[in-house]
């Protein structure tokens, strides 16, 4: 059984940068896609990046589209977010996420398009 786990997250200053990873630990690569959300305090939960894996395209929010890059890394079986130019308004809790089942609405960003959730990794941007 699949149980997703991120890692990377921490306390940045404005303007720096972080990579968060999304490792499976019983990864058996029958994903269709992973996803990176967001949830800031008092906010619901943000789309913000998607890569697929038959063609590995890539999505991103208008929020982040420039400055965030998703990466994936088959042999370690582990996907990446790369976040640069941070800002506090990044400040959230991450999850990864990972769509196995083609009986759910696909739409990269969208929530309900998932069936596996990480526990979420905190990102604080703050001087």
């Amino acid at each position: 059984q699949s149980q997703l786990v991120e890692s990377g997250g921490g306390l940045v200053q404005p303007g720096g940068s972080l990579r968060l990873s999304c490792a499976d630990s019983g990864f058996t690569l029958d994903y269709y896609a992973v996803g990176w959300f967001r949830q800031a305090p008092g906010k619901g939960r943000e789309g913000i990046s998607c890569i697929t894996r038959s063609d590995g395209a890539t999505y991103y929010a208008n929020s982040v589209k420039g400055r965030f890059t998703i990466s994936r890394d088959n042999a370690k079986n582990t996907v990446y977010l790369q976040m640069n130019s941070l800002n506090p308004e990044d400040t959230a809790v991450y999850y990864c996420a990972v769509r196995r089942s083609r009986s759910r609405i696909w739409s990269p960003l969208l929530e309900s398009s998932y069936d596996y959730w990480g526990q979420g990794t905190q990102v604080t941007v703050s001087s």
